[in-house]
């Protein structure tokens, strides 16, 4: 398994003067230090409106840049929101290809349809995103790999355009799509495509069973949207290393770990039905984004103790410290701890048969001196997990 970064460029208040520029600095120290520990990719989400939750609405130029800072680790899109109103796959094609050059041939690339609340920003309908994601996937590998492109629907019309560059990988980077749900594991799948998935508040087993359905889709996938079929699982979940166990959960990792939570329901619009659903111990219906199954309820078992600590949180509770610190210490899926604690954790993961572990690092209030040191300490472990 490799050990990835995964990065949202988070900013939460109190805002300090300059703090969007110093958030940008942080970000390209914390990646240029992966790629001298030997992380395997750096990956770099898109989002628009996100407030506090993420700087990261220019993914393509933050990449762009650590690919004049860095020379080892991958430059991933984890991803790029691909109805035509957000990114026109010409546009999707194009950059990345030169991103490709500019790297030195260290892309890879996921799509996804993104959410209702970015949909709306964009007067995006949401019909029109899935068909559209569908075309995307479809249209970018085939402009990489012909002379002149030619595509027609009630989208796009491309009539013999020679679209360029072409990436220097051949016969195209690796193509990935970001998944939440079971469906949308199986679609990765069947795609061909890299599965990008999160394990956030989600049990191993659970996380197994993704892998198994992805797995089969992508056996089964006879016509990938590629010239290959990419078939690899990445996951992403919260990671933060300290020297023991107390000094990692205590030192800012479980209110983190809280305060993404939060931040992240409100954002994709599912806070309301979050409480709703934990109060009537019911399953959420909706699957906004990353947040829908990772902190979703079990229809026949009484909501997790996590669960009922973020809603709690969410109705603007204030929860004491040693409380958020005792409920998220105990969830196996938060890599935190000891270097110790975070290889046992980090290998449980591999043995589930994950490709890429996306580490989430830089996350809400933790200092970025602690989030230097936590990559620092993850990267010491790499030889023993790769």
């Amino acid at each position: 398994m490799k050990i990835d970064l995964f990065n949202e460029i988070q900013n939460p208040r109190p805002w300090p003067e300059g703090h969007e520029q110093l958030r940008f600095r942080q970000a390209i120290e914390q990646a240029v230090l992966a790629d001298e520990l030997g992380y395997g990719c750096w990956w770099q989400v898109e989002h628009h409106g996100a407030g506090e939750f993420s700087l990261s609405s220019a993914p393509e130029l933050m990449l762009a840049a650590l690919s004049q800072r860095t020379s080892r680790i991958r430059l991933g899109h984890a991803a790029v929101l691909a109805p035509g109103r957000f990114n026109h796959p010409i546009r999707v094609a194009e950059r990345a290809a030169t991103l490709d050059h500019l790297s030195g041939g260290r892309v890879e690339l996921g799509l996804t349809r993104s959410t209702i609340p970015e949909w709306r920003l964009f007067g995006i309908e949401p019909d029109d995103a899935r068909a559209q994601t569908q075309q995307a996937f479809e249209m970018v590998p085939k402009m990489w790999t012909s002379e002149r492109f030619s595509h027609e629907s009630d989208a796009y019309r491309v009539d013999g355009v020679g679209i360029g560059p072409k990436p220097l990988q051949k016969p195209h980077p690796p193509l990935w799509q970001a998944a939440a749900s079971p469906a949308s594991f199986e679609e990765a799948g069947r795609r061909g495509v890299g599965v990008l998935g999160t394990t956030m508040w989600e049990s191993l087993e659970r996380a197994g069973r993704l892998v198994g359905l992805y797995r089969a889709a992508a056996a089964a996938c006879t016509e990938p949207v590629g010239a290959f079929v990419n078939d690899q699982v990445a996951f992403f979940t919260f990671v933060h290393c300290a020297d023991t166990d107390e000094e990692a959960m205590r030192g800012g990792a479980a209110a983190a770990a809280a305060w993404y939570t939060v931040t992240a329901l409100t954002f994709f619009e599912a806070a309301t039905e979050f409480v709703r659903a934990n109060a009537r111990n019911e399953e959420l219906v909706k699957s906004p984004g990353l947040t829908g199954d990772f902190l979703r309820g079990e229809a026949a078992n009484a909501p997790s103790a996590a669960n009922l600590l973020i809603a709690r949180i969410l109705q603007g509770e204030q929860v004491p410290d040693d409380e958020v610190f005792e409920v998220l210490s105990a969830q196996d899926s938060l890599i935190v701890g000891s270097p110790e604690t975070c290889r046992k954790k980090l290998r449980a993961y591999s043995e589930l048969g994950i490709d890429r572990m996306m580490c989430l690092q830089q996350i809400g209030g933790i200092p970025h001196d602690k989030v230097m040191k936590s990559i620092r300490l993850i990267g010491e472990l790499i030889p023993d997990l790769t």
